[in-house]
């Protein structure tokens, strides 16, 4: 473990070198005589909580905007500040965490934005998809360039992404959290790919929360807090405890409450649950004062659930009880009138509105609830500020959009909307994805809380962590199907990853 003012030299000189970059936004510093390098052939995380400073810091390097302060070294030439065009020509490209895919674009023409090759004024079919497969080729992706790219699978878009950024001529990739909406083997395919990349000498700074593929993956870790640098470690000298302490500055306490009262009546029950392939005969029951996991590999059957249960879908087959009363799949009005919450993983897409402020989204559901006709912004944000306090929403402008916040406060926002009147029964679907330590230990005490209040609480989840951490009970998902059931303190780690990938162990 070295500090980052004690860090040696590395025998490699750098490919690139961030010298005391310091960057406000409105007064408010952002960035703090920031120091970070790049090795050839390095795969370097850098990890932070939430508004540590980790997005401004490579905004600066792909030329969002100019640090107003510091130097930018790359190649050993000297910059105040990069363009996006110069940029993209010293070889920096940036892969974002929201994926940049054209759905209804093939594969190749995917790869080929914005450089497709023309015959005088008519498109080289030919050449764009001879192009693609070379790009392709280049990673080792087996993946067929012809095909729409909207039916591909997360992990294959990400690597398209990547494939794309590469053939670009993207010798230093910043990859912005490539595996957070996925898991398991799509995950590992991911991670496979950069050391593919590693190994021909490609650099990568790899922004993560997941601590332990920084463990697996990463040759160096810069830890930022509060927009600084506060922790440089090599791969050898890794400690996740080191690592977690530098983000946090204290200790953040995450585990399971002791004693949980015995769960109450029925809340919820799922029989007989089929969507085509994709769901398979879903039995489940979730009683008051209880957590249920559902878990699985990331898009496996639980992906269903919130559809389900929101009432934006039905099943081809099966039924749904909520509170020993039979409610009607497909219809958004019947699942809301029958009390249960549905809180959906992908929050900007389904669970706010990004263009809208805190306090608007905040009491939006409360609101529609209680059926206000007029709007009274003094009066909104009195109710507000009461939510903002109860969940722990924190921003440092007074009412920003959603959109502008961390992770962390969107999904606590998202939470607020829904939770604010105490349902007695939710479903959480990936409850704190793409959200940093700090705020998945918060997120973990709201479910706490509602648990000891006596909601019961269905919780669908790709995370073996997060299932371990919050479930009395868990349901296992793999290829659409149920394969177990196990009571939480009679199983393990190893044995929940073992199943969800369709093995046992021995």
């Amino acid at each position: 473990m070295v500090d980052i003012a004690q860090a040696a030299p590395a025998a490699v000189e750098p490919v690139l070198v961030v010298s005391k970059a310091s960057k406000s936004f409105g007064g408010a510093p952002a960035l703090r005589d920031v120091d970070f390098s790049l090795r050839p052939g390095e795969v370097h995380a850098l990890i932070g909580l939430n508004g540590a400073g980790k997005s401004t810091l490579v905004s600066m390097l792909y030329g969002a905007f100019r640090p107003d302060s510091g130097t930018i070294t790359v190649d050993g030439v000297e910059h105040g500040g990069l363009s996006p065009r110069a940029a993209k020509d010293l070889g920096i490209a940036f892969v974002p965490q929201r994926r940049e895919i054209v759905p209804g674009l093939s594969v190749a023409e995917n790869i080929m934005l914005g450089e497709v090759p023309t015959r005088g004024v008519v498109v080289d079919w030919k050449g764009i998809r001879r192009d693609a497969e070379a790009a392709l080729a280049a990673l080792d992706l087996p993946i067929d360039v012809t095909q729409p790219a909207g039916g591909l699978t997360t992990a294959e878009q990400v690597m398209i992404e990547i494939a794309r950024a590469s053939r670009r001529g993207g010798r230093i990739l910043i990859l912005d959290e490539p595996t957070a909406a996925i898991g398991g083997q799509q995950a590992e395919d991911v991670r496979a790919l950069v050391k593919r990349l590693r190994a021909q000498g490609k650099s990568v700074i790899y922004i993560s929360h997941h601590l332990e593929e920084i463990v697996d993956l990463a040759d160096r870790v810069t830890v930022m807090r509060d927009g600084r640098n506060r922790l440089v470690m090599e791969h050898d000298e890794i400690e996740t405890s080191a690592l977690v302490r530098a983000m946090v500055g204290d200790v953040v306490v995450s585990e399971r409450p002791e004693n949980r009262s015995a769960p109450g009546a029925s809340a919820l029950r799922l029989s007989g649950v089929t969507v085509g392939h994709r769901l398979v005969g879903l039995d489940l029951e979730v009683r008051a004062g209880e957590v249920l996991g559902v878990l699985g590999p990331a898009g496996d059957g639980q992906a269903q659930l919130f559809p389900l249960l929101a009432g934006l879908m039905k099943p081809d087959a099966g039924t749904l009880d909520v509170f020993g009363t039979r409610v009607r799949f497909g219809r958004v009005r019947a699942a809301l009138r029958s009390g249960l919450r549905a809180v959906p993983g992908a929050r900007l897409r389904f669970g706010v509105v990004g263009g809208l402020t805190i306090n608007e989204n905040i009491t939006m559901s409360s609101d529609r609830e209680d059926r206000r006709l007029w709007m009274f912004w003094a009066a909104m944000a009195r109710r507000a500020a009461v939510l903002r306090a109860r969940f722990g929403v924190v921003s440092i402008a007074a009412n920003p959009p959603v959109r502008a916040l961390s992770g962390g406060n969107q999904q606590k926002v998202l939470l607020a909307k829904w939770l604010a009147r105490r349902p007695r029964l939710v479903f959480l679907e990936e409850p704190t994805n793409g959200v940093d330590i700090r705020a998945k230990a918060d997120i973990h005490a709201i479910v706490d809380e509602l648990v000891e209040e006596g909601t019961a609480v269905l919780v669908a989840s790709s995370d073996v962590h997060e299932v371990l951490r919050l479930a009395d009970r868990v349901i296992v998902i793999s290829a659409g199907r149920v394969v177990a059931e196990r009571d939480i303190e009679s199983t393990n780690r190893d044995e929940l990853v073992a199943l969800t990938v369709g093995e046992t162990l021995s």
